[in-house]
């Protein structure tokens, strides 16, 4: 989740509540200044398991496959 600095700091609360379940970059007159990270989560675990193909368990698959097709059959229809 991308958040401006003005937004961080107004809602500190929410965000470290948040990055829980996501990473939150903090921008600053449009430019990228932080990032905040879930320290009991390893890059290294969340980079291979993309590698891998490992979807995390809150995705389900079936909806992520409709909804690739039903962008396909955007794509061609007349």
């Amino acid at each position: 989740m991308q958040v401006t600095a003005t937004e961080f700091k107004m809602n500190l609360g929410k965000y470290l509540e948040l990055v829980h379940t996501e990473d939150i970059w903090v921008t600053k007159n449009g430019k990228m200044v932080a990032k905040l990270v879930n320290p009991n989560v390893s890059s290294v675990d969340q980079i291979s398991g993309i590698l891998a193909g490992k979807v995390p368990e809150d995705i389900d698959r079936h909806s992520i496959r409709e909804e690739r097709i039903s962008g396909y059959a955007d794509d061609y229809r007349y």
